[in-house]
Order: structure tokens, then sequence, then C-alpha cells
């Protein structure tokens, strides 16, 4: 074997080498938005499933206020359709509408001395304010990755790689303006 053959044969392992750890750390990243996205779901499902005990106790006491029981029950429903759908851009409307029903649930229920009191409402209202917490902290992990991806998939040369190979852009999870803008929380007192 001649010296111009080893030295071909070396440089295609090392770019054969070079490829496949590219690929390697896509794959990676493509995984990392999948995981980022999952903890997500897992904070979603157990919201879904913390809010009809909430409404439920809350029902008992706010007997007039089933507009506000109502928005809360349809919002929660189109998240959890959003979310099966992994309709990202559904689901940050979605999420706005129901953050925004569950703030006016927790102000009205000021006007209620006896569900303040009520322990199961107080454990319930702190679950879910703790959750909501952490789908906060988990979306800016979940737009992180996603950002970490797209850039990767866009550089050269990954980029050859990633179309090469299929991988594709992720979607941001984004929210509405509503949801962005500053609470009046003296106003949500006075409803």
């Amino acid at each position: 074997m001649g010296l111009g053959t080893i030295i071909t044969l070396a440089v295609l392992v090392a770019i054969a080498v070079y490829v496949i750890t590219i690929y390697n750390a896509l794959v990676q990243i493509k995984h990392n938005v999948s995981k980022a996205w999952a903890n997500i779901d897992v904070l979603l499902k157990q919201r879904h499933d913390e809010l009809p005990k909430l409404i439920e106790t809350c029902k008992q006491y706010m007997k007039f206020e089933q507009e506000t029981l109502t928005k809360v029950i349809e919002a929660r429903s189109k998240v959890f359709s959003a979310r099966e759908a992994q309709n990202m851009p559904a689901l940050g409307q979605a999420e706005g509408t129901l953050r925004s029903a569950i703030g006016s649930l927790f102000a009205l229920a000021e006007s209620y001395p006896e569900l303040k009191a009520n322990q199961t409402f107080q454990q319930l209202q702190t679950r879910i304010s703790s959750l909501e917490n952490a789908i906060a902290d988990r979306r800016e992990f979940y737009n992180e990755s996603v950002n970490i991806n797209n850039v990767r998939i866009e550089q050269f040369p990954d980029a050859i790689i990633a179309s090469m190979m299929g991988f594709k852009a992720a979607q941001l999870l984004e929210f509405t303006e509503e949801e962005k803008k500053n609470v009046d929380v003296g106003q949500l007192f006075k409803s």
C-alpha cells in the first residue's frame, strides 16, 4: 500500500469521524428539545389534573361565580387540546388564557372568606401556583433547547449534515402580548 493511499484513507477516516461527531451532536440536541417538551408536558398534565379539584372546591362556595369557573374550565380544555397536538402557537395562546382565568379565580376567592380559609383550597392554590412557576421555568429551558437546535442546524458545516439527515427546526413556545404585559394586581382584587 502506497503513501498516497494511506493518506487518502486517513483523510476519509477523519472526514467520516467528523461527520459522525456532528451527526451525534445534532441527535443529542434534537433529543434535548424532546426532553424539554416532555418536562413541560408532565407539568401541564399535573396542572390539568389539579384544576378540577380546585374548581370543585370553589363551586361549594362560589355559587354565583359560574362565569369565572367556566372560563377556567374552557381554558383548561384548550391547553389540553394544544398540548396533545403539540401546537406551540395554540398552546402559547391557551396558556395565556388559562393563566388569566386562574388569576381571576384566585382574585375572586378574596371575596369569599370561608373559601380562603378552606384548607383544601389553600393546598390546591399553593400547588397550582408552584406548578405555574415550574411551568415557567421549563418553558424557558424548552425555548433555550429549541434555540440551540435551530442555531446548530443552520451553522456551517452542521447545516450540510442536518439537511442531508433530515433534521428540522423546532418551534419556540411563544406567548401572546396579553400574557407578556404587566399584571395590575390592584385591579384583580377589585373584581
